[in-house]
């Protein structure tokens, strides 16, 4: 799902702009993101993921309004700078499965959607490059682990440590997180 999704999602849930819960927030003082989230969660009965988004929207607007290269350039920024052709290539790749796939940025590691539900993240570090895949009922494998703690958006982690590793398995995997994401 898109930053910009969870939001429609909030506002269809609660009836609630980012605006209206800016002057609410502001109202109680709260100015930390986990404050924040615990009202959204409390007082809203929205999820973690869409409380989050709501926060961040609140507290990093000129990140959310940063044009989608600018924020991509950001994430393979400095050390991270070494796996950008990497990712590029590999998001051309994906686009092949559909024109239905897009890409939401955070500040750590680019979302690969299809539509508004995710099916990869992508997030480097000076060394590697983290490729978290969304299959649902696939069994973990030594090369493909199971995402656990590392993050709960997908189900499973591959550590790549060289662009050669983005092989045929790897599509198939990034293709059937495609194709059940219908």
């Amino acid at each position: 799902m898109s930053f910009q999704a969870y939001l429609d999602t909030v506002k269809e849930k609660t009836g609630k702009t980012v605006a209206d819960f800016r002057a609410e927030s502001s109202e109680k003082a709260l100015s930390k993101h986990g404050e924040i989230v615990k009202w959204l969660k409390e007082d809203y009965g929205l999820g973690h993921g869409h409380a989050n988004a709501v926060a961040a929207a609140l507290l990093k607007a000129d990140v959310h309004r940063s044009p989608q290269g600018d924020r991509v350039a950001a994430v393979f920024s400095g050390k991270k700078a070494a796996w950008q052709p990497t990712y590029d290539a590999l998001l051309a790749a994906i686009k092949t499965f559909g024109d239905d796939v897009d890409i939401a940025p955070t500040d750590t590691y680019v979302s690969v959607l299809r539509g508004r539900s995710k099916i990869a993240i992508v997030q480097p570090g000076a060394a590697f490059l983290d490729l978290g895949i969304k299959r649902r009922g696939a069994e973990a494998t030594e090369r493909f682990q199971a995402a656990g703690n590392w993050n709960s958006m997908v189900t499973h982690r591959v550590r790549i440590t060289d662009p050669s590793q983005i092989d045929a398995e790897v599509m198939d995997w990034l293709r059937a997180a495609y194709e059940g994401a219908q």
